[in-house]
């Protein structure tokens, strides 16, 4: 027995290849969902901006969507037309500060078949184009 657990030759491994490998395998894997991350949460940061996971109702068609939508320049080649018509203040708000605008006067108005406390008109709206810095006024429905 003991010549037959002598007689084979100990297996001789490269470590430092091995290891040089698994880096690399390691390194590769990373940077390929590091990559992933930063495609998958771009997209999502600009579905966000225009506006395409919104869930709140839209009012009556009195309100003209023109009016309370604002061309965003400089993050695209072309503007992105953000709609906050029907929105409460705080979510109109929320889609400024990600647009890295920033929020003027908040007025209260009367207009027919609205929602209470919701986006009515922007200033500037559409067609002016506004830039990362800029000041945009809200009006609200009075109700």
């Amino acid at each position: 027995m003991n010549n037959f657990a002598h007689s084979t030759d100990t297996p001789t491994f490269e470590t430092a290849a091995m290891v040089h490998r698994t880096r690399r395998r390691r390194a590769t894997l990373i940077a390929g969902f590091a990559a992933a991350l930063i495609v998958a949460g771009g997209g999502t940061a600009l579905a966000s901006m225009t506006g395409a996971s919104q869930t709140s109702a839209k009012p009556a068609a009195t309100v003209d969507h023109s009016k309370a939508t604002f061309l965003l320049g400089g993050v695209t080649k072309e503007p992105i037309a953000v709609d906050l018509t029907g929105q409460d203040l705080g979510t109109a708000k929320g889609q400024l500060v990600k647009a890295k605008l920033k929020l003027g006067t908040v007025v209260k108005v009367n207009t027919p078949n609205c929602k209470p406390a919701t986006v009515v008109e922007l200033t500037p709206h559409t067609p002016k184009i506004v830039a990362k810095g800029d000041t945009v006024n809200v009006k609200l429905c009075a109700g």
